[in-house]
């Protein structure tokens, strides 16, 4: 069963733009699907965040912000998996399963997810809906830390993204749940 809606921009094509820079994984492909193994365990996974190293981002750059976001969720605010703020500038790669609760380090921690939990929540679309689009993104930032506590809404994150980001990087992998 499909939910027949239009499929909603890039929401990184709304904002101000930024230069890019790279975002490469040994887990997961722009444009390709993701392995079971990085969705919620609602849908079979185990909800392991992927590798993510990232080069190429403005010398100025004192802190990163990782987010996994689905703009395809049947919501009118999409569907936020994973937030991990105030990542040190000298932290280039974050392994496969980084995304799990307690695992941040440096001074960097997770805020709370749409599942309710301050960690990296797997992939889990609608059975039988098209294709979702997850963009883990890289945001390099021009402060040491955002001023914000565990328990800010991503909605609220990316309002302080905005004003703080000198460059972003994306890689956009999908996953569908077979109806």
């Amino acid at each position: 069963m499909s939910l027949d809606r239009p499929i909603p921009p890039d929401p990184y094509d709304l904002l101000p733009p930024v230069p890019a820079f790279t975002v490469t994984s040994d887990d997961v492909r722009d444009g390709e699907p993701l392995d079971v193994e990085f969705a919620h365990p609602s849908v079979g996974g185990n909800d392991q965040s992927p590798q993510l190293t990232w080069s190429g981002f403005p010398a100025e750059t004192r802190s990163f912000v990782v987010t996994c976001y689905d703009p395809d969720a049947p919501t009118t605010s999409g569907f936020w998996h994973w937030v991990l703020v105030n990542i040190p500038a000298s932290v280039t790669q974050l392994p496969r399963g980084a995304g799990m609760a307690g695992t941040a380090e440096g001074g960097a921690f997770a805020i709370r997810n749409d599942y309710g939990t301050q960690a990296y929540g797997g992939a889990a679309p609608p059975a039988g809906d098209r294709p979702h689009r997850y963009l883990f993104a890289v945001h390099a930032l021009d402060v040491e830390k955002l001023d914000l506590t565990p328990d800010a809404s991503p909605a609220y994150v990316g309002f302080n993204l905005t004003f703080h980001t000198l460059a972003r990087a994306v890689i956009r992998p999908t996953f569908q749940v077979k109806g």
